[in-house]
């Protein structure tokens, strides 16, 4: 198991809950009210297509970029049957989109992955004038729930040497605005949360453990297996699991006029 290898993550990302409705809704009036109607969007990094099932609740359509083939795969099973969006290989690097064919990029819990300085020249280029960009994440809001709480802590003793990277809570974020604005491709940063809930069977709620990567690369397989022992301990009796979610979304704005 590799730090940022998806591969055999991919069948445990349905258990994954999706973004704020919330937060999508105000991003993209936002984005409307700056350029009228988003004809297009792209999801790169789109993995099993969590965001791109959002952003299809909203109405939108456009395409789904993944680099991970068992990822992609996921997302092109779960849109069967579906036009609207498009899903192709790429990375955020090189994402092989046209030139100005959308009006909204984002990367769902990913870009922390990328190479900021290309990626951003690279949705510069496929985003129409004045085109947006959305990094956004779905980390677990802990500080609300002594419960999950607990669990983080029992984790950190039992992998003393783990550092989350794609958690998105706030201390993993705090160069994410200079990140951002590092470029000369986008201006007017903004930064727009919301919490929500999800309510999951213990079922779920292992299998969402299940698929997060950076705990597991780090353990490795057999300290991994013990930590997901230990919570399936604590959840022990439980009919449900709420679990209390904070989706973050950094947004700029492209200087292409």
């Amino acid at each position: 198991m590799q730090l940022g290898d998806f591969t055999k993550l991919a069948k445990e990302y349905v258990n994954r809950v999706g973004y704020s409705e919330t937060v999508l809704r105000v991003l993209k009036g936002y984005i409307e009210s700056m350029n009228g109607p988003i004809e297009k969007v792209a999801d790169v990094g789109a993995g099993t297509g969590k965001l791109t099932q959002d952003l299809e609740g909203l109405g939108l359509r456009g395409y789904a970029v993944e680099p991970n083939d068992a990822m992609r795969a996921e997302g092109i099973k779960l849109f069967e049957g579906k036009d609207t969006f498009v899903w192709s290989k790429g990375l955020a690097e090189v994402t092989n989109l046209p030139d100005n064919c959308v009006d909204w990029v984002l990367m769902g819990s990913s870009f922390h992955w990328a190479d900021a300085p290309v990626a951003l020249e690279e949705f510069h280029r496929v985003l129409r004038p004045g085109g947006f960009f959305t990094a956004i994440w779905n980390p677990r809001n802990l500080e609300s729930s002594p419960f999950h709480m607990d669990i983080e802590h029992s984790i950190q003793e039992m992998v003393p040497h783990l550092k989350r990277v794609s958690s998105g809570s706030r201390a993993n974020m705090q160069d994410m605005e200079s990140k951002l604005l590092s470029t000369r491709f986008f201006e007017d940063l903004f930064l727009v949360e919301g919490p929500h809930e999800a309510v999951m069977t213990p079922e779920r709620y292992m299998g969402a453990w299940r698929s997060v990567n950076d705990i597991h690369a780090q353990a490795g397989d057999e300290l991994f297996e013990q930590v997901l022992n230990m919570i399936e301990g604590k959840i022990q009796g439980m009919e449900h699991v709420v679990v209390p979610y904070l989706s973050r979304a950094f947004t700029v704005r492209s200087t292409k006029r």
